[in-house]
C-alpha cells in the first residue's frame, strides 16, 4: 500500500513539474500597428495591463486597425494612453479611439510647441478627455507604473535623462563621429517627444517617438544613460531626421523594428546605420520601403506588408518622391499629389486593405520572439549571455 502511494505521489509530482515546465511563462507583448506613416504601438504587461503609445492619423482607417489589434490582444481598456507629441500622425485617432474603448490615464509632455494645431481643435478636445480621467505630464527620470514592467521616461518636452538607468552611464564612443544637422525646418514638437525605456527582467526595449538627430546627441553624449537594449523601434519612422549612430550604435539593439510606410521611412542612411550597428541581427519592417530599394530593404520574410512584383518593378524604374522630397504625398499613380493628412509628419497612404502588424513577445529571462502576422513567420532570440 505504501509502495503504491509513493508511486502515485511521485507520478503526481512529476506530472505537475512537467506541466509547469511545458506552460509558457507570462510575457510582455508588444504590437507594432500598421498606421502607414503614423505611429501606434500597444504594450501589454504580463498581468494584462495595457499601455498604448500614439493613435495614428485622423479618420477611421487607423482607429479600425488599432481596435483590431486591441481585440486580438484581449485588451478591454487602455490603462495608460501615451501621446508622444501632438502631430496628426501620432494623435489624430485619439478622439475616435477614446469613444470606442475606455482610457484610464493620459500621459504627455505638456503643452504643444507648435504655433498652430496640427489637428484642429485637438487641445480643447484632449483637455475635455483627460478631465474625466487621470492626466500626467512626465519628465525625464519619471517612472510610469506598469505592472511587472519598469517603464522609465528618457525624453520629454525637449529634456533628456541625466541620471543613468541601471546598466547605463558608460562613455559613448559613437559620439566622436557625431555631425550636427541643420534642424531649422524640423517641426517644433518632434524633439519634444516622450521617449520610454521598457525593462521586463533582462529584456529591454526603447520607443523615442519622433525624437530628432541633434537631440539624440544631447541624450547620448558624452555618456550613454540608457545602456543597451534588445529591441529598438526606429525613431521617427526610419526617416533620416533621426536615428544617428550616436543613438543606435550605443544602444546596440539585437533587433530593430521599423514603423514605416512605403514612402515614409527606410532612408538609406537609416538602413546603413542599422546594418553597421554592433550586434544587430535582424531588421523587421511594417512596409517595403521605396527609399531603401532592393539593396537595403530587409528580406520579405521580415516585412509585414509587401508590395506586389509589378509595383516594385515600377518603383525601381520610375522612383516616386519619398517623404521629405519635393512633391511627396500620398502613394498612388504618378508622383506628387496633395500633401499628406495630419500636417507635418504625415505621409499616410490610401491603402485600405489588410494591414498586418508585427508582434513581439518577451520573457523575463531576456528571450523574445518576433512574429510577422502576414505570414506567421516567427523568430526567437535567445537571451543575451
Amino acid at each position: 500500500m505504501r509502495t503504491t502511494f509513493a508511486f502515485l505521489l511521485t507520478l503526481a509530482l512529476t506530472t505537475a513539474v512537467g506541466d509547469a515546465q511545458s506552460r509558457p511563462s507570462k510575457t510582455l507583448d508588444i504590437y507594432f500597428i500598421d498606421t502607414e506613416g503614423g505611429h501606434s504601438t500597444l504594450y501589454v504587461a504580463p498581468t494584462g495591463e495595457s499601455l498604448l503609445m500614439d493613435t495614428g492619423s485622423p479618420g477611421g482607417r487607423d482607429v479600425a486597425r488599432i481596435m483590431a489589434v486591441i481585440q486580438a490582444a484581449g485588451v478591454k481598456q487602455i490603462d495608460h494612453m501615451v501621446s508622444t507629441h501632438y502631430h496628426g500622425d501620432h494623435v489624430g485617432g485619439l478622439e475616435e479611439l477614446a469613444s470606442k474603448i475606455p482610457m484610464v490615464q493620459f500621459i504627455d509632455h505638456g503643452a504643444t510647441s507648435e504655433p498652430k494645431e496640427m489637428v484642429p481643435g485637438f487641445q480643447k478636445m484632449y483637455a475635455e478627455l483627460y478631465a474625466k480621467a487621470k492626466h500626467t505630464v512626465v519628465k525625464p527620470g519619471d517612472a510610469i507604473p506598469f505592472d511587472g514592467v519598469t517603464v522609465a521616461v528618457a525624453t520629454s518636452h525637449g529634456q533628456v535623462l541625466k541620471t543613468p538607468l541601471p546598466g547605463g552611464g558608460k562613455p559613448n564612443p559613437a559620439c566622436a563621429g557625431f555631425v550636427p544637422r541643420d534642424e531649422s525646418r524640423v517641426d517644433p514638437d518632434n524633439p519634444m517627444s516622450v521617449g520610454l525605456v521598457f525593462t521586463y527582467g533582462k529584456f529591454r526595449t526603447v520607443n523615442l517617438g519622433d525624437f530628432t538627430w541633434n537631440k539624440e546627441q544631447e541624450l547620448m553624449c558624452p555618456n550613454n544613460p540608457i545602456g543597451t537594449v534588445d529591441l529598438y523601434l526606429t525613431s521617427h519612422h526610419g526617416i533620416d531626421q533621426s536615428g544617428s549612430p550616436a543613438l543606435v550604435h550605443a544602444l546596440q539593439p539585437r533587433v530593430a523594428i521599423m514603423h514605416n510606410s512605403t514612402r515614409k521611412g527606410g532612408a538609406i542612411q537609416t538602413m546603413q546605420t542599422l546594418h553597421t550597428s554592433p550586434g544587430l541581427e535582424d531588421i523587421w519592417q511594417l512596409h517595403w520601403a521605396y527609399a531603401a530599394g532592393l539593396e537595403h530593404n530587409t528580406p520579405s520574410l521580415f516585412i509585414a506588408n509587401t508590395e506586389d512584383n509589378a509595383a516594385v518593378a515600377n518603383v525601381l524604374l520610375n522612383p516616386p518622391p519619398t517623404f521629405g522630397q519635393p512633391g511627396a504625398g500620398r502613394p498612388g499613380p504618378g508622383a506628387g499629389g496633395p500633401p499628406p493628412p495630419g500636417g507635418p509628419g504625415g505621409g499616410r497612404g490610401d491603402h485600405t486593405g489588410p494591414a498586418f502588424w508585427i508582434k513581439v513577445s518577451a520573457q523575463s529571462d531576456g528571450t523574445f520572439s518576433v512574429t510577422n502576422t502576414r505570414n506567421n513567420f516567427t523568430k526567437t532570440y535567445a537571451a543575451r549571455k
